[in-house]
């Protein structure tokens, strides 16, 4: 990447911060901002998570079982747990993912031979059910160019955590339910989702081929999984409740 590029790419972040820090959000990026592969939206992901604080995680996920994983950051300040309101003008787009997160139990830092999967696995120290509230620099996200949703934190605005389940070696997640629930009323209702195919791979490949990227992860940091149910919009003041039938519940208020 040309140093001519960094600058375009960094006024891409900018705009991008400046949209979601006002409310004066966007139709789209100018194209010559708009990134042209995964290395830019990379890129201005990192731009952007440096300008929130440190990271608390990753999200993951892939729109089917052959294609490469998507990631980005997420933002510590963002995570809160079960039960919260979730309240200020931040809240605007109001989009809900019912996930499956896992919390790192010890640091996997980069090495030259591969973790396994049983090695990245037997690192997690607990499996939550979660929300994750999707924001944007947008007006309408999904009308927006792909890549330039996907530079904008690929729409995460908040990550909700309910408690630890500590049998989730034994959970068949193909068979796993979930249910999303706004104001009491059941919106999405599905079974074993998770469009990755198999949501366990994901981990031992974020220790490794996401190692260049994230420096290794960390004790303490969580990795969120993929969408079980969709993008769900809420409005404000609605109460949201997530049920999987084996992981558990969680739930959250936008005051």
């Amino acid at each position: 990447m040309t140093g001519a590029r960094e600058q375009e790419l960094t006024s891409t972040a900018n705009a991008l911060l400046d949209a979601r820090r006002t409310g004066n959000t966007l139709s789209d990026l100018a194209v010559e901002l708009q990134p042209t592969d995964m290395t830019e939206v990379y890129f201005v992901q990192d731009l952007l998570a440096q300008s929130f604080g440190p990271i608390g995680g990753w999200k993951i996920g892939a729109p089917n079982a052959e294609a490469t994983p998507l990631f980005a950051p997420m933002p510590l300040a963002w995570m809160a747990a079960s039960g919260s309101d979730l309240a200020g003008p931040r809240w605007r787009y109001r989009g809900l993912e019912a996930e499956i997160a896992f919390l790192v139990g010890e640091d996997l830092p980069p090495r030259a031979t591969p973790y396994s999967r049983e090695e990245a696995l037997a690192a997690m120290a607990s499996c939550h059910p979660i929300i994750e509230v999707l924001e944007s620099a947008f007006t309408d996200p999904t009308a927006a160019a792909k890549m330039s949703m996907l530079a904008d934190l690929q729409m995460h605005g908040g990550f909700v955590y309910g408690p630890a389940f500590p049998d989730w070696r034994m959970v068949d997640f193909n068979t796993e339910r979930v249910t999303l629930a706004v104001d009491g009323v059941v919106r999405v209702e599905r079974t074993g989702s998770n469009t990755s195919g198999d949501l366990l791979k994901l981990i031992p490949w974020l220790a490794n081929e996401g190692a260049a990227r994230t420096g290794g992860l960390r004790k303490g940091q969580w990795i969120t999984t993929g969408s079980w149910t969709g993008n769900t919009l809420a409005t404000s003041s609605s109460t949201v409740d997530v049920t999987f039938s084996t992981i558990g519940s969680v739930s959250l208020r936008f005051a």
